[in-house]
């Protein structure tokens, strides 16, 4: 059964009309201070006010920590609440978890920016857009303008207890480095590193060597389930790509490197190497002027939550927002209905 300092929360979660609990009141003072002075992450450790940079790691650690036991409650009360009350609190609950699982990520995220300072623009969706209660709070001070339609996902039929972790990629990640080989062997992106591991991935790869800092990693208790990963200004990137990162692809995976390995199945390493092989299709340029931004999510077939994969592309919105970004693209091919899908039930 809950505890009584699960109820607790709870109840402090949905308190009263207009008055938030000390739960909730919690979540919101520390995203709004680390919102507002999110520019004293890149101050040097020797710098005379080095202390400010300490204070805000320090409340973003305990945010991130209120985040997750928010995000734990809601497991809790999926397997321990009698199916009444479960099916009575779950759709908001569920709502509060997929948007602190964006808002975590964010924060921590803001705590990666130590060369260039975040411009965090203010939201500008009409006010109608908007939830009330701690969920529409949540939902205004985060910097993704008018993507309304990624707040307004119906609740799961059937309630999982899957417990979910969204953060950025970091550095030092193993995760980012062999993504080609074990951690995405179970995703259904039609990647190509099925049969050949060591081949970079057609749908990461250059995201992970031209644009890094805009990687963001869904876990459940499985490991790696999903992905959403952009760049700031396509238009570069997609120069450095076709210039650069496709050409040493080229060289490194010859045409005929399929030849070599008979054993790991000659039709998959012929579609392993097509990406690296075949001119990609140019961005018209009214695009790039309108929606200056890319982005590519993806999500594992194991993951059924349609919440998760709203809070990957709502904390890859509020990153690119958050650095000016205006719009976003993303491009699919007409054959692939599986991403057309996924990409059409976000909105």
């Amino acid at each position: 059964p809950l505890t009584l300092g699960e109820v607790r929360m709870l109840v402090e979660l949905f308190y009263l009309p207009y008055h938030h609990g000390p739960l909730a009141q919690h979540l919101l003072e520390h995203f709004r201070w680390l919102r507002a002075n999110s520019l004293s992450v890149g101050v040097s450790a020797a710098a005379p006010d080095a202390g400010a940079g300490r204070r805000w790691r320090c409340r973003a650690q305990s945010f991130v920590r209120l985040c997750a036991q928010t995000c734990r409650l809601h497991t809790r009360l999926v397997g321990a609440a009698g199916q009444a009350l479960l099916y009575d609190l779950h759709p908001y609950l569920w709502d509060i978890r997929n948007v602190l699982l964006a808002a975590s990520a964010f924060i921590q995220w803001l705590g990666c920016q130590s060369i260039t300072a975040p411009i965090l623009l203010q939201g500008d969706a009409e006010p109608w857009a908007r939830h009330g209660g701690l969920f529409g709070e949540l939902q205004a001070l985060l910097p993704v303008r008018n993507s309304s339609d990624l707040f307004y996902q119906p609740p799961p039929l059937f309630p999982s207890r899957q417990l979910y972790v969204l953060r950025p990629l970091r550095p030092w990640d193993q995760w980012g480095r062999d993504w080609a080989g074990r951690a995405s062997t179970d995703l259904d992106l039609t990647l190509p590193e099925r049969a050949l591991p060591h081949v970079p991935g057609e749908l990461l790869g250059s995201f992970l060597s031209l644009s890094p800092e805009y990687t963001f990693v869904l876990e459940d208790e499985a490991g790696p389930c999903g992905y959403a990963a952009g760049v700031l200004c396509a238009e570069g990137f997609l120069q450095q790509r076709d210039s650069g990162w496709l050409p040493a692809m080229r060289h490194k995976y010859p045409r005929d490197l399929a030849a070599g390995a008979p054993a790991l199945g000659q039709d998959a390493l012929e579609e392993a190497l097509l990406f690296f092989h075949t001119e990609p299709a140019a961005v018209p340029l009214p695009v790039l002027r309108r929606f200056p931004s890319l982005v590519q999510l993806g999500m594992a077939a194991r993951t059924l939550d349609a919440g998760a994969s709203c809070s990957l592309a709502l904390c890859l919105l509020s990153a690119l927002r958050a650095n000016g970004s205006q719009g976003v693209f993303c491009q699919v091919s007409a054959t692939n209905q599986q991403q057309l899908s996924f990409y059409s039930k976000l909105g």
